[in-house]
């Protein structure tokens, strides 16, 4: 216990350390509000690709997704398909905004939609989306913090005091040094993560008895479960190592035979993630890019590229792995939240060394995506409340002063609910993501679609958060009579088609005036000119479509239940090919390098994130 506390204190000292370096000196440069807020519109291309990548993947990837992968097998594993899918998103809006950004000055999200949609209702949901999202989000990370400190420490330190210590140094590099910090903070944190979850995946796989106990061990889990006929998925697969069908006619996920991931719910769990890169926090990295060149690197290569592989190999190795040697008597009383430390903790005596470094990964895992949403709700605030309605006239120090006390504020909400309601903060976690997913419409009208009225989004997107609140866990809050995920449809799923149905039939009966339509056709008429696609690339938006729509569909959805058996019986673990895996993970595995192909032909060969000269923004106007 001592040699481990002495280095676990060591490196999280020097890690600290670092963060508030950064906050430091970023505060000795933030002259401008820009400065603070947008980190002054100069965030460099390695710099964003690093720092976004940090910003996707959360502390729910370093802990919490392999711990499901634990509880709920391959069929959660599809999970790690929101390596792509989170940007995804990003390569169909990014760009766009970063134009928007560029040619109107735009700093919030809240400043663009009210712009384009006019009125101040956009404006308001927008910043409501960014508080659904960020406190909660935020929330489960210091959760999780308390957590590890209280399990690596043998119970020395408490849930409390951990997830106030982290609190207190996220709040200072952050209040002070503004996005800049963040976003430097998070190049560390980015490389951490990444190595962190592979040593635990090596850790995983050298404790399960290397490749050979790993994949013999699996294989007497699932024929246990043959031979005793429990786990099993409507088909009699075991539920370990196969979807649970494509979709169930139940009241809630719950009731699943075989468990919830059917294909349906894997694929609309994929659009509540894509939420990630919809939120309101992610326009305003993109506002802060000095070029959008660094997009397509971070879309492709760190994020569905480097992570992807990561996750589908070393997550799984934590997860899968985690079942044998629990059946070993390696690990024991093991549950989805307290696997990673649980594992990190096996090195207490052989590398203690290694356990503080372990602890760093997995705190910067957790900071990366904390603080840069405290980072621009703060922002969100400051300028489209604060700045707007009650103090107009403020100063650049006025505004930079008030988002400090934001974000102070912000971290005390979250520490205070997390603190005493661990329960209530998880759900509510689940829950940002959703919410976040139902700011599409808002974003194809902005960037693609002119057909969508302000009045139409903005019922629609009210529909769509009730839609998530009712769908979600909470619906056991307000006594409906389904549950939560009815017809193992994703709460997002069930957000997103009322929003949509809601935004196209109020703007198809309630039209708007020839002023605003002019507003929009401005718009358009610049993202047309600097960032519309090339004549031979038009050509080929069928075929777009097509390998997109056949990935999610197939790869991952309703039609994913091919992958169950189409390489091997995955009741018979003698016949599995190649390498002895079970076919969905064969499956998996290949759609992840399809998947890759996809986001390539979209973000390269398509051009959907082509950088841009800022010159062709510049001179836009001067024409």
């Amino acid at each position: 216990m001592e040699a481990k506390f002495i280095w676990l204190t060591a490196f999280v000292g020097i890690y600290w350390a670092y963060c508030l370096f950064w906050g430091f000196k970023g505060a000795r440069t933030a002259k401008t509000s820009t400065d603070y807020f947008l980190a002054g519109r100069s965030i460099s291309v390695w710099v964003f690709v690093l720092a976004a990548t940090a910003t996707s993947f959360s502390g729910w990837t370093f802990v919490g997704h392999p711990g499901k992968i634990f509880t709920d097998g391959l069929p959660y594993a599809f999970a790690s398909f929101y390596a792509l899918t989170i940007p995804f998103t990003g390569v169909l809006f990014l760009r766009r905004q970063w134009v928007l950004g560029r040619a109107y000055n735009y700093i919030t999200p809240g400043e663009m939609y009210s712009d384009y949609y006019g009125g101040s209702a956009m404006r308001l949901l927008t910043v409501l989306v960014a508080f659904l999202f960020s406190v909660p989000y935020l929330g489960v990370q210091l959760r999780a913090s308390g957590s590890l400190f209280n399990v690596l420490s043998d119970g020395f330190i408490s849930v409390n005091l951990g997830m106030f210590a982290l609190t207190t140094v996220v709040v200072i590099y952050v209040a002070s040094g503004g996005l800049k910090s963040v976003a430097y903070v998070d190049c560390a944190q980015a490389i951490l993560l990444a190595v962190g979850i592979s040593i635990l995946g090596g850790i995983a796989l050298y404790y399960s008895g290397g490749w050979s106990g790993f994949t013999s061990g699996l294989a007497n889990i699932v024929s246990a479960d043959v031979a005793s006929g429990q786990n099993l998925t409507l088909d009699g697969y075991s539920s370990k190592v196969a979807l649970p069908g494509s979709i169930q006619m139940v009241s809630a996920g719950s009731k699943a035979t075989g468990g919830a991931w059917t294909g349906i719910m894997c694929m609309t769990y994929m659009f509540a993630l894509m939420g990630i890169q919809s939120s309101p926090a992610f326009s305003m990295w993109a506002f802060a890019n000095k070029t959008p060149q660094a997009f397509r690197w971070q879309q492709v290569i760190a994020s569905s590229l480097v992570v992807g592989i990561i996750l589908f190999t070393f997550t799984i190795f934590q997860g899968l792995g985690a079942n044998v040697l629990v059946a070993n008597g390696v690990l024991e009383n093991i549950t989805d939240r307290n696997l990673i430390p649980e594992l990190i903790n096996l090195l207490s005596d052989t590398a203690p060394w290694l356990v503080g470094l372990l602890a760093v990964c997995a705190l910067a895992a957790m900071q990366s995506t904390g603080s840069a949403y405290m980072s621009t709700f703060s922002a969100m605030v400051t300028r489209d409340i604060y700045a707007k309605y009650i103090s107009p006239e403020a100063s650049d120090e006025s505004q930079k002063n008030t988002g400090r006390i934001f974000v102070v504020l912000v971290a005390a909400a979250a520490l205070i609910v997390a603190a005493n309601s661990s329960q209530a903060i998880v759900m509510l976690g689940g829950l940002a993501v959703a919410y976040g997913f139902q700011m599409y419409p808002a974003l194809i009208g902005l960037c693609y679609y002119k057909g969508f009225t302000t009045k139409g989004v903005v019922t629609g997107l009210i529909v769509g958060l009730i839609a998530v609140t009712l769908t979600d866990k909470t619906s056991a809050w307000f006594g409906v009579p389904w549950g939560a995920y009815p017809l193992t449809i994703h709460s997002a799923g069930w957000g997103i088609f009322f929003n949509l149905m809601t935004t196209f039939f109020v703007s198809k009966f309630f039209l708007e005036s020839e002023s605003e339509k002019l507003i929009k056709d401005k718009k358009h008429q610049l993202l047309q000119s600097v960032s519309g696609m090339r004549p031979e690339r038009k050509k080929k938006i069928k075929l777009a479509w097509g390998l997109t729509l056949f990935w999610f569909l197939v790869g991952f959805g309703p039609f994913a239940t091919i992958g169950n058996d189409f390489f091997s019986n995955p009741n018979s673990p003698e016949l599995w090919i190649p390498f002895g895996l079970p076919s969905l993970w064969v499956w998996q595995l290949f759609f992840l390098a399809y998947g890759i192909f996809v986001m390539w032909f979209l973000a390269f060969h398509m051009g959907l994130s082509e950088p841009i000269n800022p010159k062709k923004v510049d001179n836009y106007f001067k024409q």
